[in-house]
């Protein structure tokens, strides 16, 4: 990136703020991050008993059926009742694990009144076998209120497993995985929907078969508006998925800066440099757990991967791994940049030369801030690809 040619144009309109009122200014473009971090979204998991909704609800949100908050699960109908599930790090999207359809606690005529279907931004129907009449009726009631649906075919793992049993040397899993996929389109339009797509996935292993697809699918057909809040809750299913998290963070970090730039017009020696510090300590943590670097995270990776604890923590470089995000840390990590420590210096020098220093100390501020926050979120991405290939068993060198 140019931080120069970003800190002109935004230092210009922060100026131009700060003429009206700092704190109001300040106030606005935290509140608009606010407002980001926090767009509702709601994603209705039904399918019929023993399909799998639970352990999709879980895995998707990075949780073990022992975690707790995680949704029960179990060879019997266990939903029986809507059941709202936040993500841990990201309350404000909620997976809901709705009841099995057509069971006979829960009979289609009167299902989608029971769930409450206006609340839902879309719903992912899912079967461990085949797709039934039930679930076409519902998709096509889904369909007729103009809202999106998406078949996804769970436990492929299991099938495949048994296919390998079964046929010995002559398996192959390509072909396998094809008519699997193709049986589910074809059932779905003897029933009369056409144009529908099936997503492979195993609720054990997010990052094999189709759910990539499904991720990217859902990603584009959301509003633009509510891409990045279902993009953050998202477990670390590639490289790519890390690769867009860490875009998303870059692009935010802007407004972080103009606050910290509208904190340095105070004419108070030390503000600015503690205020910067608690909130990038605050960014930060965000960063950490997002990109699944926190402790609780790391410990259900290596629990699900097969991979010691230890041996993840050992692939992290950065001097942020596996750390608590404090302050102090945060102030001790700038510590160790020359170029750093040199600005925030010269900013809280320049705020004593009259007339011009004010504007100076802001746009030193805004590149400080800038900067320190660009050198962690790539030290927390790397991290994160560096974890994601020592899960996979792949070469953790990035």
């Amino acid at each position: 990136y140019d931080e120069y040619n970003i800190k002109a144009g935004y230092v210009a309109r922060i100026e131009k703020l700060q003429n009206n009122d700092t704190v109001a200014a300040a106030a606005k473009i935290q509140s608009y991050l606010e407002e980001q971090n926090n767009v509702p979204l709601n994603i209705g998991i039904t399918g019929e008993s023993g399909s799998g909704k639970s352990t999709f609800v879980n895995v998707i949100r990075g949780l073990n059926s022992k975690d707790d908050g995680a949704a029960p699960t179990g060879c019997v109908e266990t939903t029986m009742e809507v059941k709202s599930y936040p993500h841990p790090n990201y309350p404000n999207v909620i997976f809901w694990d709705l009841p099995g359809v057509g069971t006979t606690n829960f009979p289609a005529d009167k299902y989608l009144k029971h769930v409450g279907f206006e609340r839902f931004d879309f719903f992912i129907i899912i079967s461990a076998d085949r797709f039934r009449e039930n679930d076409v009726k519902l998709a096509l009631e889904i369909k007729r209120m103009q809202k999106k649906f998406y078949f996804v075919r769970s436990k492929i793992d299991h099938n495949l497993r048994d296919e390998r049993d079964d046929q010995g040397s002559e398996f192959n899993e390509k072909q396998t995985l094809d008519r699997i996929r193709t049986n589910c389109i074809q059932g779905l339009q003897t029933q009369g929907l056409e144009d529908t797509n099936v997503f492979l996935v195993s609720n054990r292993k997010l990052h094999l078969f189709d759910f990539p697809l499904l991720q990217q699918t859902l990603e584009r057909e959301l509003p633009a508006h509510k891409r990045d809040a279902l993009l953050f809750a998202m477990p670390n299913i590639n490289l790519e998925i890390i690769q867009k998290k860490k875009e998303a963070f870059q692009a935010q970090i802007k407004y972080f800066a103009s606050v910290s730039a509208l904190i340095a017009s105070a004419p108070v020696p030390g503000v600015s440099v503690a205020a910067d510090a608690a909130m990038m300590a605050t960014t930060v943590a965000q960063y950490q757990v997002t990109f699944g670097l926190d402790d609780e995270s790391l410990q259900t990776l290596a629990l699900t991967a097969h991979v010691s604890f230890d041996d993840l923590k050992a692939v992290m470089t950065s001097p942020l791994a596996a750390q608590k995000i404090t302050k102090e840390l945060i102030i001790k990590v700038i510590s160790f940049s020359v170029s750093e420590v040199a600005l925030m210096a010269a900013e809280e020098g320049a705020r004593f030369i009259p007339i011009f220093g004010i504007p100076a100390a802001m746009s030193m501020s805004f590149i400080c801030t800038y900067r320190a926050l660009s050198m962690f979120l790539d030290m927390l991405a790397d991290d994160a690809q560096r974890v994601f290939r020592r899960a996979l068993g792949l070469d953790t060198s990035v």
